[in-house]
């Protein structure tokens, strides 16, 4: 049984803005670079950076039953969640722990501080694990409407299967990138209406997918499904995702198998990952399920998390504009059932596969998860703080999606996902 964090207002001896996505209740984890090069394990308390390596090196991190300590040196988060769910929340409990306002063992050791803490800007964020698999869903029913009236049939939107089981598509592992990188805007096919043929040449249609993304901490078995009440046991915690997306690509290549090259230039991440006992206290319970899912995805406990998630777009002058804020609040189909869907065949999981959840998109036009969305395909241009308009999105934008949970003052923060656009080779 996983051992959850109290939930009460915990003050830290380390200083916490007022906002921050960071407080003591969060300890998410991530990876990142010394400044002397060192790549380390990290965990972040307001606008510091903590060390985890240095901090286990003091001996703070013995007797969590992680048999090598080692693992907080290494360059990824991987072999830390394949601990299990239960000793990453115990090292999160530790580390609550150490850092709270009345513990005075580190506290009062300036010589040890200086090893451990650092200013969270001065330690480059990587990519906090090595994706092993990727699945991306397509989990919101408003986003699936309006994709299949623009593109389908308006008058029966969603496919047959959609509204019976979490639609799922395997995508490429090794073009997830982190926040911070730069991504090139994709050539390749597309079929303009007046065209008459498909013509080749950049994207004229490049998008973003406001998501999120949880990631598995454990190894199953082929043949061996896992049941929809053990799920959450085999998810470590959750990040921002941004599928980003050629839809003009996408459009003209998704029949009869699905998105490939419209989907697979790039990917960008939260360099943190939030654990689901920090998430815990923000359940609820998501959209009615109608018609009633077959036994095996129905959920006895509110299954999804209230989570806002903002986009941006930043000008390259610098001005930036909010131009959708949406919620997880809306998924029609919850992380516990996409994970068991995923396994109902068979399909064995491995430590650190990603699970994206689709765009998400609310029921007002400003919580439209996508800019194919809020501009209706091009037909409602989105107008800019500093006067200009997009469709979608052009070359040097930078894309910025922010996410947190908030409730009766407690605030926890994902950080960021960044990415600016490069024009096209």
């Amino acid at each position: 049984m996983v051992k959850k964090a109290k939930t009460s207002p915990l003050r830290s001896w380390i200083e916490v803005p007022e906002g921050s996505d960071f407080p003591l209740y969060n300890i998410p984890f991530g990876v990142g670079r010394r400044p002397n090069g060192k790549v380390r394990c990290f965990t972040r308390i307001g606008n510091t950076a903590v060390d985890l390596y240095m901090l286990a090196s003091l001996g703070l991190m013995d007797e969590l039953g992680i048999p090598d300590l080692r693992v907080f040196k290494w360059a990824s988060l991987n072999d830390f969640f394949a601990n299990g769910r239960e000793r990453v929340a115990a090292a999160r409990e530790r580390i609550i722990n150490i850092f709270s306002e009345n513990n005075p063992v580190l506290r009062t050791s300036h010589l040890d501080k200086t090893k451990v803490l650092l200013p969270a800007d001065q330690v480059q964020m990587l990519m906090p694990i090595k994706v092993r698999d990727y699945t991306d869903f397509y989990s919101s029913k408003e986003h699936a409407e309006h994709v299949g009236a623009m593109f389908r049939d308006k008058s029966s939107p969603l496919q047959p299967n959609w509204l019976h089981l979490p639609v799922g598509y395997h995508g490429r592992t090794s073009s997830i990138v982190v926040s911070g990188t730069a991504i090139r805007r994709p050539k390749g096919q597309s079929s303009p209406s007046n065209a008459g043929k498909p013509v080749f040449g950049p994207s004229k249609a490049l998008d973003f997918e406001a998501e999120t993304a949880f990631i598995t901490c454990s190894n199953t078995e082929l043949g061996q499904p896992i049941e929809i009440g053990q799920a959450d046991q085999h998810i470590i915690g959750m990040l921002i995702f941004n599928d980003l997306s050629a839809r003009d690509i996408q459009q003209w290549e998704y029949v009869p198998l699905g998105p490939f090259q419209g989907k697979s230039f790039g990917s960008v991440i939260s360099p943190w990952v939030v654990t689901m006992e920090a998430l815990e206290p923000f359940r609820v319970a998501g959209p009615e399920q109608n018609p009633k899912p077959m036994p095996y995805l129905q959920t006895r406990k509110d299954r999804n998390f209230d989570i806002c998630i903002e986009a941006s777009i930043r000008t390259p002058e610098g001005s930036e504009t909010l131009i959708c804020k949406t919620n997880t609040r809306y998924l029609y189909w919850s992380i516990d059932q996409q994970l068991t869907h995923q396994t109902l065949n068979g399909c064995n999981i491995r430590v650190c596969d990603l699970y994206a959840s689709g765009a998400i998109s609310g029921p007002e036009p400003d919580s439209y998860g996508s800019m194919l969305e809020l501009s209706w395909n091009g037909s409602n241009p989105i107008h800019l703080e500093d006067g200009t308009q997009r469709t979608f999105l052009n070359d040097h934008d930078t894309l910025i999606i922010r996410a947190f949970a908030e409730k009766q003052g407690m605030r926890i923060g994902f950080g960021e996902s960044v990415t600016t656009v490069l024009p096209a080779l």
